[in-house]
């Protein structure tokens, strides 16, 4: 087996799981780790290596060409539309008529399908001996799918963001720890390659790894952050950007912890209601925080918080860039890009000190005990002229590239 020190041959073709990013069509903003199979996606399909695309539907498994996986990434971004459902999406997902469409129209664009039984035997028929299979969205990382694409050939590559379903079960829904666990023992026994975001994501991710027998090869390469261009032109009316307002930024689920946030506002218009700053909450409600959902619920007309879903990119980057700092108290993360691209403006960072944001952002954010709710309300009350001047001088932090992650990675895939 080659180690992921030395390059590699470039591979006959590549194969890319877009298992994922077709089950997001048509459901709005994609999430970090869409992004990325996005990403992967767009280089691969402009690289000159053949590409192919594998999609695992509810019948089987679909072939795509380099069309249309190219098909998809417009699909993914909204350039194009999504057709309507077959009578096998009708029968299957009667109760989810997005994810019906999407895999009606991954069938239309496919060159091949099969049940998944053969799906080994489609792999061998339509891709080259040499061929490379890569997956980056925790899709289809079954024992079965992983053990039929090394059938079939191919080297098998896989993308693990993180391993917190593993490290702090009670921050996922009920059940997707033992799910999780289930795919990383299928990435054990059948990766080639395991590539990392992160040297945390890395290490937590082979401590289970050698739990269950076998710690692949690996490689870490940071995630390319592109920060959108920011559109003040298309923020919300209501919003007084003349005030001044902290931003969070993440999908409202536990980890995240804005429950701490909450709880500081709070306490600051009971101190002092009249010099209370605002706080814009970006981004979607997640899972499993009926208490958090129940107090943004409950906000009185004219509270400082404001809840902000659905926005586009170019309006949360206008936000953030306009923003006294971004507050990050999150729990747990894989790789946390919301401090990374407030960094890459200019913006102040207040985080909690976790071992991979220390690892991306070293000693540009403050950081504050994510339980300690006290210091962060005396912070940010104490934030006023003094966190303007430093942000005034504050350069923006260079971020990492996905031309570099791709040098890189795609050496050894």
């Amino acid at each position: 087996m080659v180690t992921p020190c030395s390059a590699r041959l470039a591979p006959a073709s590549r194969l890319i799981d877009l298992t994922r990013l077709v089950s997001r069509l048509g459901r709005g903003a994609l999430t970090g780790v869409d992004r990325v199979e996005l990403a992967y996606l767009t280089h691969l399909a402009a690289a000159e290596t053949p590409l192919f695309a594998l999609v695992r539907s509810a019948v089987g498994h679909v072939l795509l060409d380099r069309d249309g996986a190219r098909m998809i990434a417009r699909l993914a971004t909204a350039d194009v539309r999504l057709g309507p459902p077959d009578l096998l999406s009708r029968m299957f997902w009667r109760g989810d008529t997005l994810r019906a469409r999407a895999e009606a129209t991954a069938r239309r664009l496919a060159i091949a399908r099969c049940p998944r039984p053969l799906l080994a035997r489609m792999l061998r028929r339509h891709l080259p001996p040499g061929s490379s299979y890569v997956n980056v969205g925790h899709a289809n990382l079954s024992a079965r799918s992983l053990a039929a694409i090394r059938a079939a050939g191919l080297r098998v590559a896989v993308l693990v963001h993180d391993a917190i379903p593993l490290d702090y079960p009670q921050f996922t829904r009920p059940g997707i720890s033992q799910v999780f666990a289930r795919k990383m023992a299928a990435v054990a026994t059948h990766a080639d390659l395991v590539i990392y975001s992160t040297a945390d994501a890395r290490t937590r991710a082979e401590a289970h790894f050698a739990r269950m027998g076998r710690v692949p090869p690996g490689v870490v390469a940071a995630l390319g952050v592109p920060v959108p261009q920011p559109d003040a032109a298309a923020i919300p009316p209501g919003l007084d950007l003349a005030r001044p307002y902290f931003v969070t930024l993440g999908t409202i689920e536990p980890r995240k912890n804005h429950a701490l946030l909450l709880d500081v506002w709070d306490g600051m218009q009971a101190d002092a209601p009249a010099a209370v700053p605002q706080l814009f909450i970006i981004g979607g409600r997640g899972w499993a925080n009926e208490d958090v959902f129940g107090r943004l619920d409950a906000l009185p007309p004219g509270s400082p918080v404001r809840e902000l879903p659905g926005l586009p990119d170019g309006v949360v980057a206008a936000l953030v860039q306009g923003a006294e700092a971004l507050l990050f108290p999150s729990l747990a993360e894989g790789y946390g890009l919301p401090p990374v691209e407030a960094a890459a403006l200019g913006v102040p960072v207040i985080a909690a000190p976790l071992a991979v944001t220390r690892e991306t952002l070293g000693d540009y954010p403050v950081y504050l005990d994510p339980a300690d709710s006290y210091s962060w309300l005396e912070t940010i009350n104490n934030w006023g002229q003094q966190g303007r001047a430093d942000r005034n001088r504050r350069a923006s932090r260079a971020v990492p590239r996905w031309e570099d992650h791709f040098n890189r990675v795609l050496n050894l895939v």
